[in-house]
């Protein structure tokens, strides 16, 4: 009998070893290059700091992402998709000067809106009174959000970062934390 529970734990061990290894593997498919790594490490350091789940790298937003970013880059412009383009995903934009900017410093502007922010229900979650001071930080740390996915186009004079999030934040009537 002995020997029989020694087998049972040494499978039950590989078991859990597995499937720990598993979801290992599969958050490092999830981000699969430096950029989106480097980019899903921001999100999450920030949800982290504020207890919200961590993000998961979207492939799919990401493509969506970079076929929104090339039309502003091409456009020259930075102007939100509407809602049927989107598919419903939330949406952050960011727009600076060609070769500037890392992508990291980027989403860092995103995140430094949270000097502005405070708690409460949608829209009222900005110290200044304007939600739009502080939309793009909510939309990172919403907690119903599970998915990020961003891309970045150039032009001559521009980059555009384009951040798409699923489910979509920024929800009128709920409330952050």
């Amino acid at each position: 009998m002995r020997t029989g529970s020694l087998i049972a734990g040494a499978l039950a061990f590989a078991l859990a070893f597995t499937a720990a290894a598993g979801a290992d593997a599969q958050r490092r498919r999830s981000a699969a290059n430096p950029f989106a790594e480097q980019l899903l490490e921001r999100h999450n350091m920030e949800r982290d700091r504020k207890g919200a789940a961590r993000l998961a790298w979207s492939r799919k937003l990401a493509q969506e992402a970079q076929g929104w970013a090339d039309r502003l880059a091409i456009e020259n412009t930075i102007r939100h998709a509407d809602q049927a383009t989107r598919g419903g995903a939330g949406e952050n934009l960011w727009m600076g000067s060609a070769g500037y900017y890392s992508a990291v410093q980027m989403i860092d502007g995103f995140l430094a809106e949270r000097q502005h922010y405070r708690a409460g229900a949608f829209p009222n979650v900005s110290r200044t009174g304007r939600w739009e001071d502080v939309g793009h930080y909510t939309q990172i740390i919403w907690p119903g959000t599970q998915e990020v996915g961003c891309a970045v186009s150039r032009n001559s004079t521009n980059d555009f970062l384009v951040c798409r999030y699923w489910p979509a934040g920024n929800t009128v009537g709920v409330r952050i934390d």
